[in-house]
């Protein structure tokens, strides 16, 4: 004999609450997790920008008197390179550049790549076969390969760096917004916007945009990391900013050779990475749960 189980009011008040109290209590963490990265990185770009006033040595000048110079030491706080530079000077200004290819090649691939991916999945067609096409013939290449091959045609520097990503990363970006695109053209929302009669660009950028940019977004954070990875790579390698530009990967290339014996020159630095590396990571953990559309 079949019995049905029934919960009486109280009791279904009672589950309510419990469920509504754990989900306040995951969304507290989430954002917790996104404000503990946006004051990471808050802190980090006030450091940066505000290097002159924290620090009065240019990260170039050099203390002939204090070469090699531990941290605590000969008023370096931090100690100084093998030129007698303050490694804290040149962390700081260093910050600047790996920063700016962090927002400025991230921001640019981020847009470029989104248009793409939006006008080849909502169009399909020859339009998505050409597109996708150029898509692939990039992810033929090994990344790294293919960002030093551009880097070596256009010469070292900083400038024909952000070059470098701007022509290979956008691919990414693309390939996710293409598939987001072609899910959400086939919702009920898009489908009574063409219903209404509205253009083209007004379904892709009024209504499919703002529901699947959260999938790109997110990304950007992780590709922020990896931007700032290949600057600190390419830096080491010798093919980003050149000397004496205080630089990342430049200054861990410089102290590969004193690890041993003044190992601040290239731990510093690395730390900084890592500092950095973390507030993106944070911030991208925290969006990745406060957009998640099963949260919506």
């Amino acid at each position: 004999m079949n019995q049905t189980w029934t919960l009486h009011p109280s009791e279904a008040l009672l589950k309510v609450a419990e469920r509504t109290a754990k989900r306040s209590s995951s969304t507290g963490r989430r954002r917790l997790v996104l404000i503990a990265g946006l004051a990471m990185l808050g802190v980090a770009i006030i450091a940066f920008v505000g290097a002159p006033l924290l620090v009065g040595v240019s990260p170039i000048k050099l203390d002939v008197l204090h070469p090699l110079a531990p941290p605590l030491t000969g008023g370096h706080l931090l100690g100084t390179d093998q030129f007698g530079r303050d490694i804290l000077s040149r962390i700081l200004y260093g910050g600047r550049i790996d920063l700016a290819i962090a927002f400025g090649a991230t921001s640019v691939t981020l847009v470029f790549g989104t248009i793409v991916g939006l006008v080849a999945g909502y169009f399909g067609g020859w339009v998505d076969n050409l597109l996708m096409r150029i898509v692939d013939l990039f992810f033929a290449f090994p990344f790294l390969v293919l960002i030093i091959a551009i880097i070596a045609m256009l010469g070292p520097s900083i400038f024909n760096m952000f070059v470098a990503i701007w022509i290979t990363s956008w691919v990414s970006y693309a390939r996710i917004m293409r598939a987001q695109t072609v899910v959400a053209k086939k919702q009920q929302y898009v489908l009574a916007a063409r219903a209404l009669g509205y253009s083209r660009l007004r379904v892709m950028f009024r209504h499919i945009l703002p529901n699947t940019a959260s999938a790109v977004i997110i990304f950007s954070m992780v590709d922020a990391i990896g931007n700032i990875i290949l600057a600190a790579s390419l830096g080491f390698l010798g093919l980003g900013a050149q000397p004496p530009s205080p630089e990342w990967g430049t200054m861990i290339s410089d102290g590969q050779n004193y690890i041993l014996s003044s190992w601040w020159i290239a731990t510093l630095p690395g730390l900084a990475i890592v500092f950095v590396g973390v507030a993106f990571s944070l911030i991208g953990d925290g969006l990745a749960d406060i957009l998640r559309p099963g949260d919506r």
